[in-house]
């Protein structure tokens, strides 16, 4: 029985009951002839206290035994507690030692562990308090997403993680080969690589997700993507999941209105169903992580374009360590100035200068800025990247000229604008970066169960 499902029995059945429990003990105690053991199967934030004494036919030759990270199972009584902090207790009449952990050698012992160190253990850090919420939380965010796109009408599709198509542009791809690294750099070339042509790991599903937003309407993909970028910072990775949904007849400004409902839908729903695991990271990680929840899901998102956030950042009293011009990318601090200081909330700007956005997105009619929007939240940044995409071939032509891009390596890209093209928009949410802001984690790489950055890569 799940730890989840006995903390409801009393609710539900106000009666002594004879349960069945599997979990890993979290610590135990002694006092005198009794033990008591906090056990936890996983599925809840909450451990279950297990009390054992003399009476049961193994307390000396096996339960005497049983340590921190040991597996169990349980028969007994759940009964009312009298301890302060907990409603039910467990009172074994049967406690088998199924698999012991060595508490001479096991990680895990009863006190604070860095994430630094958690991190050198993957295979173990799971079963840490915080390291299982943040699996609890992302298990139902996925679950949301999901849903929320199901309830308004979007198709999900699979795109392909080996790719020949660089959405970027920016050269920052894994090579995909079946080649030895000496026929790849030598003479032999890609041509006679397994695909006829050089792969690689996909750094976006967006591209492929526009073939069907033009076919079913209102789609989104959602997994895996990959970047070689040399980052060690603490919003990078080398593997990463993005949320990415299409949509046909949609402009920039209903771009901004679907990025805004998901992340306040999204977060809404993360409270409501994990408390306890926003209750342990409010109190532990960033004490003002349960305030800047609520007032995301219940208050609008601030809009500004992107010039009217320089003019911002130009007259505020901070000196930025990049310092601010128009034309520039905006850097994390600049991003997290504007939410947490000058507007204290999630904000969206939009309209972007073209020589800093990809060559998909749709040239507004000034000449020198493109219908780009980005979603920036407190304490991350910037979370969703998004954009009207530019559906008339001749534009999106110069744009791949202007970009240095081979146009037969796109052909099938600009049919898309040959054939009965029509405006779409969509955009790309960082599903680790979601993580971090509903967990108030500072670093990314304890969001995701397997980082991947560069110079690290174990399990």
């Amino acid at each position: 029985m799940l730890t989840q499902q006995i903390l409801q029995i009393l609710v539900d059945q106000p009666v002594e009951n004879i349960i069945d429990v599997y979990g890993w003990v979290k610590t135990r105690r002694d006092s005198g002839s009794i033990s008591f053991f906090e056990v936890n199967d996983g599925s809840c934030q909450e451990n279950l206290q297990v009390i054992t004494d003399q009476s049961l036919v193994n307390f000396d030759t096996e339960i005497k035994k049983v340590s921190t990270g040991s597996s169990v199972h349980v028969r007994g009584k759940l009964v009312s507690s009298p301890a302060k902090g907990q409603d039910v207790e467990l009172q074994a009449m049967e406690m088998e030692l199924i698999g012991w952990a060595d508490p001479e050698v096991y990680p895990l012992q009863k006190k604070r562990h860095s994430f630094e160190f958690l991190r050198t253990i993957p295979h173990l850090r799971p079963r840490t308090n915080a390291l299982g919420a943040v699996a609890r939380i992302r298990s139902c965010l996925n679950f949301a997403i999901h849903r929320f796109f199901k309830e308004r009408g979007f198709f999900q599709v699979h795109t392909p993680i080996i790719t020949t198509s660089d959405c970027e542009g920016a050269g920052e791809m894994f090579t995909v080969t079946s080649l030895s690294l000496d026929q790849v750099v030598g003479e032999t070339g890609y041509e006679h690589d397994f695909f006829g042509r050089r792969a690689g790991l996909t750094v976006s599903g967006q591209l492929q997700a526009e073939i069907y937003a033009q076919t079913l309407g209102r789609v989104y993909t959602f997994g895996p993507t990959f970047r070689a970028e040399n980052s060690h910072t603490s919003r990078h990775l080398a593997e990463f999941w993005m949320l990415e949904p299409e949509m046909s007849f949609c402009d920039l400004q209903c771009d901004m209105d679907v990025a805004e409902e998901l992340i306040r839908d999204l977060v809404s729903i993360v409270m409501k169903e994990c408390p306890q695991e926003i209750e342990l990271f409010n109190r532990f990680i960033d004490k003002g992580l349960k305030q800047r929840l609520q007032k995301t899901a219940e208050e609008p998102f601030a809009r500004l374009t992107y010039s009217a956030a320089i003019d911002s950042l130009k007259s505020a009293e901070k000196t930025f360590e990049f310092p601010v011009s128009w034309g520039m990318d905006l850097q994390s601090e600049h991003e997290r100035y504007l939410c947490e200081e000058i507007l204290q909330r999630p904000v969206i700007l939009y309209d972007y200068p073209e020589k800093i956005k990809p060559f998909y997105m749709r040239m507004n009619d000034d000449g020198t800025t493109v219908a780009a929007m980005d979603v920036l939240v407190p304490c991350i940044g910037e979370l969703v990247g998004g954009s009207q995409r530019e559906e008339r071939y001749e534009k999106l032509a110069e744009r791949m000229d202007d970009a240095g891009l081979n146009r037969n390596d796109y052909d099938w890209y600009l049919d898309l604008r040959r054939f009965g093209s029509v405006p779409h928009s969509g955009f790309g949410l960082g599903f680790d970066r979601l993580i971090q802001f509903v967990t108030g984690m500072q670093n990314i790489r304890e969001v995701i169960p397997f980082p991947r950055t560069p110079g690290s890569a174990p399990c």
